[in-house]
């Protein structure tokens, strides 16, 4: 049963993205900062970040004169990303819109989704749709570099719970809690409770319905090259052309449409 005055959300609402902004702020990397900053050297047209998060790998790449722009799904994540950009004045083009069926009338010389977050698309056909929409938004010649990953844990009711705290001196708990395995169709659901505390007084609550889907290694490489994509390069742990050796490693994926 749900709390009383419960926010239900898809996934990152007002809650969920203040924390996000918390725990992986602008200037924190994974490695994938520098990693991607190297792969896009010598890029002189335009490129795309489709879900752009907070702005964290945005930001870095256009301090280094990258002519990159990004779009959201969530409303609150993409304002926090321009408020981060207007904080280091920086003023990228930032758009409202979905991987699955996004238009824009300019072409890019590389389209880039790090950290894992094209795995949202837990839906095959949905997956499919957006990287036919990448495809199309790329020019002859153009790369899309993709990061994906496998699930910590496939045990269904396994539970995680972070605290962390805000500039203001609140407590914003997370509860995670693994609810549904789908081995067919290559998913997971887990319900994400967020809950904001001012000392001992709750104040604000969320709870965030969050699916990521899982592919093959082999797998994801094939369906790049179903979509039209060609000389696709595997990398692991942010090593390019160093192929996975454990199910641990972010995977990412470098394609070319011709």
């Amino acid at each position: 049963m749900l709390d009383r005055g419960i926010v239900m959300v898809s996934f990152y609402g007002s809650l969920s993205t203040e924390l996000y902004d918390i725990d992986k702020y602008i200037g924190k990397s994974f490695g994938d900062v520098e990693y991607y900053s190297k792969r896009l050297e010598g890029v002189k047209g335009k490129i795309l970040e489709p879900a752009v998060g907070n702005g964290r790998i945005l930001i870095p790449l256009l301090h280094k004169g990258l002519n990159i722009e990004g779009f959201d799904l969530s409303d609150d994540m993409l304002q926090l990303c321009k408020k981060n950009c207007a904080e280091s004045e920086l003023t990228p083009n930032l758009y409202s819109l979905n991987m699955c069926n996004f238009s824009l009338e300019q072409k890019y010389e590389a389209i880039i989704i790090p950290t894992g977050s094209f795995l949202l698309l837990h839906q095959r056909e949905d997956s499919l749709k957006a990287l036919k929409c990448f495809y199309d938004h790329l020019e002859d010649g153009g790369r899309l570099i993709v990061d994906t990953f496998l699930p910590d844990s496939f045990e269904k009711g396994y539970v995680s719970t972070r605290v962390f705290k805000n500039q203001d001196g609140d407590s914003i708990t997370l509860e995670e809690v693994l609810v549904d395995v789908d081995y067919i169709n290559q998913f997971t659901i887990t319900h994400n409770k967020y809950q904001k505390w001012e000392n001992t007084k709750l104040i604000d609550t969320e709870l965030e319905i969050f699916p990521l889907k899982w592919y093959g290694v082999e797998e994801f490489r094939g369906i790049l090259q179903d979509i039209g994509f060609k000389d696709v390069t595997i990398s692991s742990d942010y090593e390019y052309n160093k192929y996975p050796t454990n199910g641990s490693q972010v995977f990412t994926y470098e394609a070319i449409k011709e």
